[in-house]
C-alpha cells in the first residue's frame, strides 16, 4: 500500500515540484493551499505524514500544526521561508518533527520524508523486540505506537514516542543531549541540541496533563536526560 503524503502551500510552483518528486519516489500524495482546506483534507484523506508550510491563507501553519497535534501523532515536516532559529525552534515546540528551510533541494526533501516515516514505524537504533515497556503509571507500546498514563492515551509525535521509548527502555541511563539528538535525528542531522530541550519540555507538558505529580523524564543537571524506574 502506498504512504500518503499531505502538502500543504500557498504556492502551485512548490506544491508541484514537491508532488513531482514524491509521486516519482512511489508515495501517493493529496494536497492543501491554505490552512483550513489542510484540516479539510486531513480529515478526508488520513496521510501517513504532512508537509506544512508556516505562512499560509485563512489559518497560519503554526495553527494548524498546533490543531493536528491535539488529537494526533501523525508525523510533520514543515517547509518554510522563515529561517531563523526562533522559528525553528516554534516549529518543533508546535509539534514538528523535522524542518527545512526554503530554498529547498527537492532530493532532501525526499531524504527526509523517507528518515521521518522510518523512525514512526520504528527505527532499529531505538527500537527494541521487547514490544511493551511499562515504568509505573506509564506504559508505552512499540507495535502500535501507543503511549498511555494511567491507562490514559497519549497523543506524541513519532520522535517523541522514538525518544520515550528510548529513555524507557534503558530505566535510569542518562543520556546527553547530544547523544539524543544524534540517535532520534539521525547522525548525519545538521541540529542543534536545543531542539531536545524542547522535545523533552514538550513530551513532559503531555505526560503531566495525566500523572500531575510524576515527573517521568529527569533532568540530571549538566549531563542530560533519564527515566526514572522508582
Amino acid at each position: 500500500m502506498k504512504r500518503k503524503i499531505l502538502v500543504v502551500d500557498d504556492e502551485p510552483d512548490i506544491i508541484k515540484i514537491v508532488k513531482f518528486r514524491l509521486v516519482k519516489e512511489g508515495f501517493e500524495v493529496v494536497t492543501a493551499m491554505d490552512g483550513e482546506a489542510a484540516l479539510e483534507v486531513f480529515d478526508m484523506e488520513k496521510p501517513h505524514l504532512v508537509i506544512l508550510d508556516l505562512m499560509l491563507p485563512k489559518l497560519d501553519g503554526y495553527e494548524v500544526c498546533r490543531l493536528l497535534r491535539q488529537n494526533h501523532g501523525v508525523p510533520i515536516i514543515i517547509l518554510s521561508a522563515k529561517g531563523d532559529e526562533v522559528d525553528r525552534l516554534m516549529g518543533f515546540r508546535l509539534g514538528g518533527d523535522d524542518y527545512l528551510v526554503k530554498p529547498f533541494s527537492p532530493s532532501e526533501l525526499v531524504m527526509r520524508v523517507n528518515a521521518v516515516l522510518r523512525r514512526c514505524e520504528g527505527s532499529p537504533a531505538v527500537s527494541q523486540d521487547t514490544g511493551v515497556v511499562i515504568v509505573g503509571a506509564l506504559s508505552i507500546n512499540r507495535h502500535n505506537h501507543e503511549v498511555r498514563v494511567k491507562d490514559k492515551i497519549v497523543f506524541v509525535t513519532p520522535k517523541e514516542f522514538n525518544l520515550l521509548w528510548l529513555l524507557a527502555s534503558r530505566p535510569n541511563q542518562v543520556f546527553t543531549r547530544e547523544e539524543l539528538l544524534e540517535i532520534i535525528w539521525d547522525s548525519d542531522y545538521l541540529g542543534d541540541t536545543d531542539n531536545v530541550t524542547v522535545m523533552v519540555s514538550r513530551l513532559r507538558e503531555k505526560l503531566k496533563l495525566f500523572s500531575n505529580d510524576i515527573d517521568f523524564v529527569k533532568t540530571v543537571w549538566g549531563v542530560g536526560y533519564k527515566l526514572s524506574s522508582e
